[in-house]
């Protein structure tokens, strides 16, 4: 809930809200929030309780994409899509989610007995994430770039809208392949983060498009780590495996063959029906070596540091086939 008493600053979840274009205080007045430095007075609105702190010059999205409360880049499917969709199994698997959540999470209560974390692209649940987003004993600060049931915020990850050193985590699942500069998205996180805080990633490595017109980059487990460079690893590899990846090649294959977008949610819905049962192989591949070269996504669980890992450090981490 957002809130703000006369003459302190304006938080939501118990961190303080800044504006995200001069990293000035903000005040409440009627459905927007205001600036307070006078040389920025930017004005952001509230939408449904809901703020909207974009700044413009940087971001893909605008205020006014927002101002109807509409999805901008989550939009809800057909209702017959859902339906069928609902009746056959899924193609995605993420055998490792739900242990590198506990590590997460033992880490965190570790460095505090309430920690803080942003959860980045917030607005539905992460796969494997229901247990550790349930915990009580962590406070979320909640934001996405769409309207959904966990949206507390509408903001940009390249501009996060929080002082410096606000956040003793960041958890940001398939978010990264989704932004136009994810370096810039990363240092952000670095700079909300306490000295010491954790960040956790999983982001797309053998996938096709996905998210749409919202959808730009790719990384390899060790592109994944330089992306991380200034963060100490705790562990990194393979979130979703190379089962995974044959079986959205194989649906996106079918669907490659359409003329239309109708008959290619068909023919993807048959590639779903039809090699739905290869990401069960996912279980045994996620942590072999080869599983590591054609992994359908990779994950990074790391600690905020002051260093920064060197270039030339890189080849020596790989953890491949060497085929």
């Amino acid at each position: 809930m957002l809130q703000e008493v006369q003459g302190t600053p304006v938080e939501i979840g118990g961190v303080t809200l800044c504006c995200c274009i001069c990293g000035s205080g903000l005040a409440r007045e009627a459905d927007h929030l205001l600036c307070r430095n006078d040389d920025c007075r930017a004005r952001f609105p509230v939408v449904n309780g809901i703020p909207v702190l974009l700044n413009e010059a940087n971001s893909i999205f605008s205020a006014a994409d927002f101002r109807s409360g509409c999805e901008t880049f989550f939009r809800e499917r057909p209702r017959w899509k859902r339906l069928i969709g609902n009746l056959l199994p899924e193609v995605s698997s993420n055998p490792v989610a739900e242990g590198n959540y506990r590590e997460f999470t033992r880490l965190l209560l570790e460095t505090s007995a309430r920690p803080v974390v942003l959860n980045i692209g917030a607005g539905i649940d992460g796969r494997g994430a229901g247990e550790f987003l349930a915990d009580s004993r962590i406070e979320f600060v909640e934001t996405d770039v769409s309207f959904g049931p966990r949206t507390r915020l509408i903001c940009d990850g390249h501009d996060l809208p929080f002082p410096c050193g606000s956040f003793d985590g960041v958890l940001a699942q398939a978010v990264l392949e989704h932004v136009a500069d994810p370096a810039r998205c990363v240092r952000e996180m670095h700079r909300v983060l306490k000295p010491g805080g954790l960040v956790y990633a999983e982001t797309a490595f053998m996938q096709q498009v996905h998210g749409r017109a919202y959808d730009f980059a790719r990384f390899t487990l060790l592109g994944h780590r330089r992306l991380f460079r200034n963060f100490d690893e705790v562990s990194s590899g393979a979130a979703c495996g190379p089962g995974m990846a044959l079986a959205w090649s194989w649906q996106h294959f079918l669907a490659s063959f359409a003329g239309s977008r109708t008959t290619g949610i068909a023919a993807a819905m048959l590639g779903r029906a039809t090699g739905f049962w290869l990401k069960y192989l996912d279980r045994y591949l996620v942590r072999k070596p080869g599983g590591l070269d054609a992994a359908s996504a990779v994950y990074f669980l790391g600690r905020r540091s002051e260093a920064t890992l060197p270039d030339r450090a890189l080849p020596a981490m790989y953890r491949g086939l060497a085929l």
